[in-house]
């Protein structure tokens, strides 16, 4: 039976009131103190429902209703910042403030709520540092230098009285056709799974919270929700058990074994049937059984509903109601629904007719509760805006997420060397296309403080020696605002004066920028059936092709930059044109980046995460297929537009003497892989090694290749650096054919270079026995 507290006690007495017990026990004192009718309001949260539950006809708090509505406390409440239409800094700190100090002191046992915020790649909020899309930051291979963008991520996110962030995506994008890849750290589980314990560690800190700096990283989406059918977003993701533990769980599960994030979020998709919100094998078994998970799971937006039935986006149609919805999801595991309140508010009945053991509950808040004891909410409510030192801060990230963006830029071709432009060359360069003047940042972004096109840094950075033309060129889409949900194709005879504009400012050019790609709408989480994002062709949208054509004919030397949230089949501009930088989005410094590698004040060193395919029909593309997955296509080449890995410099880099410590090892040992790379061009460049592995033969078919481990170096001219590999069981290990994680005696392929081709690569074989 739960015990009520009917009597006032000290708070010296009380034994979750005081900070110096430890956690667990507090937990279970608090638990015992609660009416289950407190303990459901954990397990709620709002987010929509502010406007009728929480604010007044002037978008303040009406503290009359909100007594009504949340007496008995509430677990979350999302995106305070989007509050009214979005929040600045102090007056989220002010209604943060209030908020906090009504749950303290006003409810009958004061738990504090935890604010939940987007932080995908920056806080989602005004005046908040944005930084490239994770398909771009996978594309710098610098874990370290993702890890420095998170924390200053959590720090950001946590003066402004926010807990916990929905974020990193460690899903493995294996559809370019999915509008969701540009969330994704690509198509490698092994990659996706570096940079996730980077973001993870970057966001929580030690998992202390006692400098206030660090917030809960929420690792999402479980599981296997990047190889959706037909590449429609949810589309359900029907894979083997041995294909998902090896491939689709694997960032996950190093994840939490490295960097040990508080929350996840299962994935909107089912797996063999079974809806990820209510797959107790997936939430249960594994993710707490096997791995030893000990934090708290939060609902999809919406999901638990959509195991009943939701109109506007999925309905899967497992339970009958919303009720049983519930039950459902209590069962996997669940803890709490977001982001509004729509089928937990029926816990407490399901509890009482005896459908949910109310242990069930006890176990889920208890979860809950722990982390509010371990921010320290208890004891530390409030914070403190500081004006300067949020501007200081916003100075200071700046420099960071220009690094990012210079970092993630990759250089897919350059014929002739026609890059880097001389900047002290003077004469007429033409600034052409959709993108060339225009903020891209992505989705799940927020509103940063400086923002510069290509157009703007290129007139910055040149217009003192030459004479900076522009022109658009072409639309690809009408307005084209991620929030927008049609999407307005543009109009084919505005495009052809457009091109016919582009073509005259070309023509009076020296040298010719395009600026190409996608936008917000072409590649986006389709999150409603009116809301789309995923397509059916890769090619590029509108008529960009034929404005790549018509300046092609003037005969000016062209460089194309793109900007996109997934890979695109460029086959014309790769066939065409001589030098392309693939940019995905690259944040607030989008052009300052951009102007510094084309002028060559920054060489670069970005590496694709993910392969560019020559058309749809040639999907799957990914590098790591197995053995008899790709045997060619009558009158078309099997191999990808540009391979996984792949990202050329202003200089070149050679890789020799690739050597193996102990070529012979037993199963339980580790050996070492040294490589000697040498800067053998005429610049100081970054150059990324890259380790893959393969088992020669095996019980079970295995890939061609598995990427296991790589290293950014730097090197002047004629400098050399031996990069050293660790090799052990986890990067010899896989699910065998009794489904046991096992490294199997045998010959393993390893190989070493600068991208996943096999050209690129020098091989040797380690022995393990």
């Amino acid at each position: 039976m739960t015990e009520v507290m009917t009597q006032p006690e000290k708070i010296d007495t009380i034994k979750y009131k005081n900070s110096r017990l430890p956690v667990e026990e507090r937990v279970a004192d608090l638990l015992k103190r609660m009416t289950l009718e407190e303990k459901v309001a954990q397990m709620l949260c709002i987010w929509k429902q502010k406007d009728t539950h929480m604010l007044d006809g002037n978008g303040k708090i009406d503290w009359d209703k909100f007594r009504s509505h949340f007496k008995n406390g509430l677990g979350q409440i999302t995106r305070l910042n989007d509050t009214n239409g979005g929040l600045n800094v102090s007056e989220m700190v002010r209604m943060a403030n209030e908020l906090h100090k009504f749950f303290v002191e006003e409810t009958r046992l004061g738990i504090p709520v935890i604010l939940h915020v987007e932080c995908l790649h920056g806080l989602v909020a005004q005046n908040a540092t944005s930084y490239p899309q994770p398909i771009g930051l996978a594309a710098t291979f610098n874990p370290e230098l993702a890890e420095e963008i998170y924390t200053a991520i959590a720090a950001d996110t946590r003066a402004r009285g926010a807990h916990q962030v929905l974020a990193p995506v460690v899903d493995v994008a294996r559809d370019p056709r999915w509008g969701r890849v540009e969330e994704t750290y690509g198509e490698d589980p092994y990659l996706i799974s570096r940079m996730g314990i980077a973001a993870v560690r970057g966001l929580q800190g030690d998992g202390r919270f006692r400098d206030k700096k660090h917030v809960i990283a929420t690792l999402k989406h479980f599981a296997a929700h990047g190889q959706p059918e037909s590449g429609s977003n949810c589309g359900p993701g029907n894979f083997s058990e041995r294909l998902l533990r090896d491939v689709f769980l694997y960032p996950f599960k190093m994840v939490l074994k490295e960097a040990n994030p508080i929350s996840f979020m299962p994935s909107y998709n089912e797996i063999d049937g079974v809806p990820s919100h209510a797959n107790t094998w997936l939430l249960r078994d594994v993710l707490r059984g096997e791995w030893g998970f000990s934090g708290y799971v939060v609902s999809d937006y919406f999901a638990i509903t959509e195991l009943n039935y939701k109109e506007d986006s999925v309905s899967q149609a497992v339970a009958k109601d919303k009720k049983e919805a519930a039950a459902l999801a209590l069962k996997a595991g669940v803890n709490i629904e977001l982001p509004d309140m729509s089928c937990y508010p029926y816990v407490a009945e399901l509890v009482k007719e005896g459908a949910i053991d109310e242990k069930v509950i006890d176990e889920l808040v208890g979860a809950l509760l722990k982390y509010k004891f371990q921010l320290g909410l208890f004891e530390n409510h409030y914070v403190e805006f500081n004006a300067q030192a949020h501007q200081d801060k916003i100075e200071k990230d700046r420099q960071i997420a220009l690094q990012a963006a210079e970092e993630v830029i990759t250089l897919l071709k350059n014929e002739g060397s026609l890059l880097p432009f001389d900047l002290n060359q003077k004469g007429k360069i033409a600034v052409i296309g959709p993108n060339a003047d225009r903020e891209l940042l992505g989705g799940y972004s927020g509103e940063p403080k400086y923002y510069t096109t290509v157009l703007q840094s290129i007139r910055a950075k040149a217009g003192h020696n030459c004479e900076i033309l522009y022109s658009e060129g072409c639309k690809i889409t009408i307005n084209g605002s991620w929030n927008e949900d049609i999407v307005t194709p543009s109009d084919p005879e505005e495009d052809e004066k457009l091109i016919a504009e582009a073509v005259a400012t070309a023509q009076q050019a020296d040298r010719v920028v395009l600026v190409l790609g996608g936008n917000e709408q072409t590649s986006r989480e389709a999150w409603s059936k009116v809301h789309l994002g995923d397509r059916t062709c890769l090619d590029l949208v509108g008529r960009q092709d034929d404005l790549v054509k018509a300046v092609l004919a003037t005969g000016k030397p062209v460089v194309v930059v793109l900007f996109n949230g997934r890979p695109n089949s460029i086959n014309f501009i790769q066939q065409n044109v001589p030098a392309i930088l693939e940019c995905w989005y690259l944040g607030q410094e989008s052009g300052r980046a951009v102007a510094n590698v084309l002028f060559g004040e920054v060489n670069p060193s970005g590496k694709l995460p993910i392969s560019i395919p020559r058309s749809v029909g040639h999907l799957p593309c990914f590098y790591n297929h197995k053995p008899s997955a790709r045997r060619g296509y009558l009158f078309d080449d099997i191999s990808p537009l540009f391979p996984f890995g792949f990202g050329l410099s202003y200089t070149r880099f050679r890789f020799d003497n690739l050597r193996i410590e102990s070529p012979v090892i037993r199963r339980f040992e580790s050996t070492r892989v040294l490589v000697d790379v040498t800067n053998v061009g005429q610049r100081s460049g970054s150059e990324v090694a890259q380790m893959y592995i393969r088992d020669v033969v095996s019980s079970v078919t295995r890939p061609v290749k598995e990427l296991k481990g790589f290293k950014k170096i730097h090197l002047k001219a004629g400098e050399m650096q031996t990069v050293t590999f660790m090799i052990s069981q986890e990067h010899l290990s896989f699910t065998n054919v009794d489904k046991k994680l096992v490294v199997e005696p045998g010959d393993f392929e390893i190989m070493v270079g600068n991208s996943s081709r096999d050209e690129d690569l020098k091989k040797i074989i380690l022995h393990v026995v």
